[in-house]
Formats: structure tokens, sequence, C-alpha cells
């Protein structure tokens, strides 16, 4: 090695573990380093305009069915695909409300169980025939009956003699006749149906009293 007048010098020996450390590199800024695609990341699609205007559609009829009345979930569905929704959109929306609880069909089964049994004083027959008319499912049926207090024979009784004053003029037979088939109407069973027409009519009851 020589200085720029060309004298030359030894070079320099650095002992073992002595050599300075060289000083790192200066670190780049995120800012200096070129962008590196490493794949796509996954979002939730975002819904497109005509997605939110069909949404927007079928959810203002379902909303405005159910604020006239409740409705099953198979009622639910054959009305929104007779206004001609898609039947992807349909269930889509029938699995909404059911996830918002707007359809239950345990819960309707039962607030029809009890509005029919005290505004009409319907038995178990005609509760499950209505029942199926408004097509809930099995498991809503039964859950819904076997709820019912075990007073179907007392209920039959009371209505029994809120009907026989009307069948006063009438001969014992007759009335007999016409006092079960009133009751049968109603939905009670046989059995249910004799008993409470023999203990509204008998000669010492509250009716001829």
């Amino acid at each position: 090695m020589s200085t720029a007048d060309g004298e030359r010098i030894a070079p320099v020996t650095w002992l073992f573990g002595e050599k300075p450390q060289q000083s790192e590199p200066e670190r780049l800024s995120p800012s200096a380093v070129s962008p590196t695609i490493v794949g796509p990341t996954f979002r939730e699609k975002e819904p497109t305009t005509t997605e939110r205007g069909r949404f927007d559609a079928i959810n203002n009829v379902s909303m405005h069915a159910l604020a006239r009345r409740g409705m099953s979930s198979r009622e639910m569905r054959d009305y929104l695909v007779g206004r001609e929704f898609e039947v992807d959109a349909v269930d889509a929306e029938i699995e909404r409300l059911q996830g918002v609880a707007l359809l239950d069909d345990g819960e309707l089964a039962e607030t029809l169980v009890r509005t029919l049994r005290d505004r009409k004083g319907l038995g178990r027959a005609a509760l499950t025939a209505e029942l199926r008319r408004r097509h809930l499912e099995g498991d809503a049926i039964e859950g819904a009956l076997g709820a019912l207090d075990d007073d179907e024979l007392e209920r039959a009784v009371e209505i029994a003699i809120k009907r026989a004053p009307q069948l006063r003029s009438l001969d014992q037979t007759t009335a007999k006749r016409r006092l079960g088939a009133f009751l049968m109407r109603k939905g009670y069973s046989g059995s249910v149906v004799s008993k409470a027409v023999a203990r509204a009519l008998e000669p010492s009851g509250p009716v001829f009293r």
C-alpha cells in the first residue's frame, strides 16, 4: 500500500478478535422497498346495487305480510314464490326471518292453540286440523298440543252447559243429538262428547234447575 506521494507503508494487521465491527447497512424504510404482491386478500363481497335492490324488494314484501298476521315458514315461502321471487332469494329470506325469530313455527302453533281454544272452544281434533291447514310441521303441532292442559272434558262440559239452554224446547233425544253434533264440530272426541252431553242435559243439572 502506498500514499499519494508514492511512499510505501506497511499494511495494517489486526489482532485476533480486535477487528472493528462494520456498521450495519442502513435499513431501508418501508416506503423505499418495492411492493410485493403476496396474493389476494379475502374479504366479504360487497353486495352490488342490483343485489341490494332485490333484498330490499323481498324484505319489504315479507315484512308487510308478517305485519298483517303470523305466518308459518311454509306459508311465507308459498307467498313469496307466488309473488314471483326467485327460489334462492326466497330460501335466503326464510332463513333470515327464522334467524331473527320473525318466523317461528313452534311459537305460532302454541299461539294458535291458545287463541282457538279460548275464543272458539275448539277441541284437540279441530285444533290439529287447523294447525295442519296452516302448514305447520308435525313437531310444532305435537309440541303445541302437548302443552294443553288435561281438561278437555271439563272444557267440553262448560261449552255444553252454555249451549244447552237453547235446546230446552226440544225433547231429550233431539237435544242430546244436536248438542252432541255441536261438540263434535268443535273437535271433541266421541267419549268426551258423550260425557259432556250427559252432564249438561241431566235433569238435575244446572240447565234444568
